[in-house]
């Protein structure tokens, strides 16, 4: 089981959305606080990204901003633009439309935009991991499938409605943003600054491997000693280094994984209550709704038909 690719679907809700989009100087906007991940790619030109907090950060040919929680920012030419009111599109990310003024004056970015729905309810602790702002400057040679992989989205963008155009573009998105946390990860393995947390679990050999066993089967009973064996290690010593990295105990972890997982299920498919409850490891129905309950404040039913 893939790891990245498991809680990047179990977060993901809806259809993600992104557009082509085209500014000329001077150009300021913010964006406020949304429920989904955002992406700004630079196409042509540069501009600057304005976080909340810290300081600007410029953008350039190639380099890609990925905002993990949909945090406030701007976009500018210039960080002293003064900046405009935010927009009103629920997303809070451009809608795609060409600047009305482009007539008048030469084009001073041409970038991608886009969003990830996701599910705010019960966000995974590898998402909260991540920074504010994810900042993947372009550099030659590296990461060359996100470069492929953004080559394709602009292409498709940029072309007239075709046959499998709908389709095409899901799939380059959900690619999009795995190559986007797949290169954030790889980088923060390279410069060696996690010593914990997901970025040090995903490439930890014993933990990663007990985290690829609890996602394979999150309906098995598993105990700490069987995980520890998944890692090579001893029941004590998998269990320190499984808490110190992912900072949760390895059953705890697996007890919020199977919350998770039926949360998804209840999102997306008709099964029955019951039927998921013994999905995720759970002979009683009574107990699978308390321990849902207990996650995401209101029993599976209820759940359901909320976000149905």
């Amino acid at each position: 089981m893939d790891v990245l690719s498991d809680v990047v679907s179990a977060a993901r809700t809806g259809r993600p959305h992104s557009g082509r989009v085209t500014r000329s100087a001077p150009f300021a906007q913010r964006f406020p606080p949304v429920p989904s991940a955002g992406f700004h790619i630079v196409l042509q030109g540069t501009c600057w990204l304005l976080p909340s907090r810290g300081e600007p950060i410029a953008l350039g040919p190639g380099d890609v901003a990925f905002l993990p929680r949909g945090s406030a920012h701007g976009l500018a030419d210039e960080p002293s633009t003064p900046v405009s009111e935010p927009p009103t599109t629920l997303t809070g990310v451009h809608d795609g439309r060409d600047d009305e003024t482009l007539a008048d004056r030469p084009p001073t970015v041409v970038m991608l935009c886009g969003a990830y729905l996701l599910d705010g309810s019960g966000p995974h602790p590898l998402l909260n991991d991540l920074p504010e702002v994810i900042h993947l400057p372009t550099r030659v040679g590296r990461h060359r499938e996100l470069s492929a992989a953004v080559e394709l989205l602009g292409v498709e963008l940029d072309s007239d409605a075709r046959p499998g155009s709908d389709t095409i573009l899901l799939t380059l998105l959900d690619l999009l943003l795995l190559y986007i946390l797949r290169a954030w990860f790889e980088e923060q393995r390279v410069s060696g600054h996690s010593a914990t947390g997901w970025t040090a679990a995903l490439h930890d050999p014993a933990v990663a491997a007990a985290l690829r066993a609890i996602h394979g089967d999150p309906g098995r009973q598993w105990t700490v000693e069987e995980l520890g064996a998944q890692a090579r290690l001893s029941r004590a010593a998998f269990a320190r280094r499984f808490t110190h990295l992912i900072g949760q105990p390895p059953l705890t972890y697996l007890t919020w994984w199977r919350m998770t997982t039926a949360a998804r299920l209840l999102r997306t498919s008709d099964a029955l209550v019951k039927t998921i409850a013994q999905q995720v490891g759970y002979s009683s129905q009574h107990t699978f709704t308390h321990a849902f309950k207990r996650q995401y404040g209101s029993p599976p039913a209820s759940y359901r038909r909320h976000v149905g």
